[in-house]
């Protein structure tokens, strides 16, 4: 009897995957990283066969260790870092690395088309901003600068998806994406679903390259790597996902994932909400008969969060281990004013400035490693309340709580300092791996492993509860002093030039 869903979670730096229970208890899982290519500043590649090798090693050794088969698996659900771009052939062979969703490449480009008028075109049609972050300039980019891409591409013989597309092609041959990952390319009407011709043109993208758009749960083809055909069910967006696998199915419920990034996203339910500096995104579309069932988001996208924690460790070297920073920073009661602003590739929401650069401010001589190690902590919970702030003004709810995942909200002292800094209660799940549960949900509820969200919603499970425990006026004159440090990063790169 097939008791178990198989998610594959392809993320920024690391491939994984988990087999869920019916309970939404992970009983098997597996990690490999792989490299992470910067050939010049602000650019930031992935190798796609390596991405996908990794994948297909994960899930094979997650049945392994949960000594399970094929003949275990009902479905299998997929989730992926979003917008990360990649191009191959007809015959499965990409024609240049993936342009991670990171990358700051095309910031020239976006600048072009702001200046032709153009944005408010994209942020109608797309939801979002002309920004470097978003698939469709990545494609223009690979098409115009990888030698004979164009004329292939206008002869059908190139492809381009989403990672999600990249691991549904090699798993099934199938060239398809879904909602939610259609909906970050700048190419994708999100409202009237549908591939949109007059922004294609605008970027020089021809439609034969583009997948076919599916529901995010539903069956799309089987495959056979795993030793019997099993059903590839559900996609999602990592972010989109991590909604799902948090049960924030009701309009006004929202999370943030703190992984590499930080991404909250709040269900706005059939609302067609336009931000002037969010994002309006497809949470998921179910199948739904003549016209699937899509409900919309708003979401903050933050480039920097659990990077800057690798970023002490990696590069600067006061701490061994991610998990070391917290002990660190207890070490001492506050960050004697030292503020870290992250924006090692730019800022995300609310600012949306690809020249922005890192900065450390308000040193003295009796700032330490243990102050930066909590300056860095406090600058997630900063850049979430940023991004909290501008959602509940484009949306006019005022959440309650904020339930949180992803792998930086095993940190105790970093939920609390959000809470903290939100003034808000902060709840952490059971389970943290939101974003592979969510693909799971998608895949098992498309197959009947799962009957309903009702059924999902009874499985999530609170761990932790953290409760704002910092006097107002504190908090007031903590926000402050990081709201001119973010003003002081801003047009960096390009005033520095």
């Amino acid at each position: 009897m097939a008791d178990l869903v198989l998610a594959l979670d392809q993320g920024t730096s690391s491939s994984r995957a988990i087999l869920f229970d019916h309970g939404g208890n992970a009983v098997g899982s597996a990690q490999k990283p792989f490299e992470q290519i910067y050939p010049r500043p602000g650019w930031v590649e992935h190798d796609p066969e390596a991405i996908w090798q990794t994948q297909l090693a994960t899930a094979k050794d997650a049945l392994r260790q949960a000594k399970a088969t094929a003949d275990d698996v009902a479905a299998i659900g997929i989730t992926n870092q979003r917008e990360t771009t990649v191009i191959w052939d007809r015959g499965g062979r990409p024609i240049a690395n993936a342009i991670v969703w990171q990358d700051r490449r095309t910031a020239p480009l976006c600048e072009e088309l702001r200046k032709k008028g153009l944005e408010p075109l994209f942020r109608e049609r797309t939801g979002l901003l002309l920004d470097p972050y978003f698939s469709g300039t990545k494609v223009k980019w690979l098409l115009d600068n990888v030698d004979g891409a164009r004329a292939r591409a206008d002869s059908g013989d190139l492809m381009f998806g989403t990672i999600d597309s990249w691991l549904v092609y090699r798993l099934t041959g199938l060239h398809v994406t879904d909602y939610t990952n259609a909906s970050r390319t700048l190419l994708y009407n999100i409202f009237d679903l549908r591939w949109d011709e007059e922004l294609l043109g605008a970027l020089g993208v021809p439609p034969g390259i583009l997948p076919a758009v599916r529901a995010s749960s539903g069956v799309l083809a089987e495959t056979s790597l795993f030793g019997k055909s099993l059903p590839v069910a559900g996609i999602g967006g990592d972010q989109q996902a991590a909604l799902f696998g948090q049960a924030a199915f009701e309009p006004g419920m929202a999370k943030n994932t703190y992984g590499t990034g930080a991404f909250c996203l709040m269900n706005i339910g059939e609302r067609k909400v336009t931000s002037k500096n969010l994002l309006t995104t497809i949470a998921w579309g179910l199948s739904a008969g003549a016209r699937d069932d899509v409900t919309y988001a708003l979401e903050g996208s933050i480039f920097i969060a659990g990077a800057a924690v690798q970023w002490l460790r990696d590069e600067l070297g006061i701490i061994s281990t991610a998990a070391e920073s917290q002990e660190l920073a207890m070490s001492v009661p506050d960050s004697n004013g030292v503020y870290i602003v992250p924006a090692f590739v730019g800022l995300g929401a609310p600012h949306w400035d690809p020249t922005a650069r890192g900065a450390i401010f308000g040193l003295t001589r009796g700032a330490n490693r243990a102050h930066l190690a909590r300056a860095t902590l406090e600058a997630i919970a900063f850049q979430t309340c940023d991004v909290i702030e501008a959602i509940e003004a484009d949306s006019g709810v005022t959440l309650s709580e904020l339930r949180v995942d992803g792998g930086a909200a095993a940190n105790d002292l970093l939920l609390q300092i959000q809470a903290d800094l939100l003034g808000r209660e902060v709840v952490r799940p059971a389970v943290l791996e939101t974003t592979a549960l969510g693909a799971a949900y998608l895949a098992g509820l498309a197959t009947g492993f799962w009957k309903n969200a009702a059924e999902v919603t009874r499985n999530w499970r609170e761990d932790r509860r953290f409760s704002p425990q910092m006097p107002a006026g504190r908090r007031d004159e903590m926000y402050a002093g990081w709201k001119t440090a973010v003003e002081r990063v801003k047009g960096w790169s390009s005033a520095s030039a």
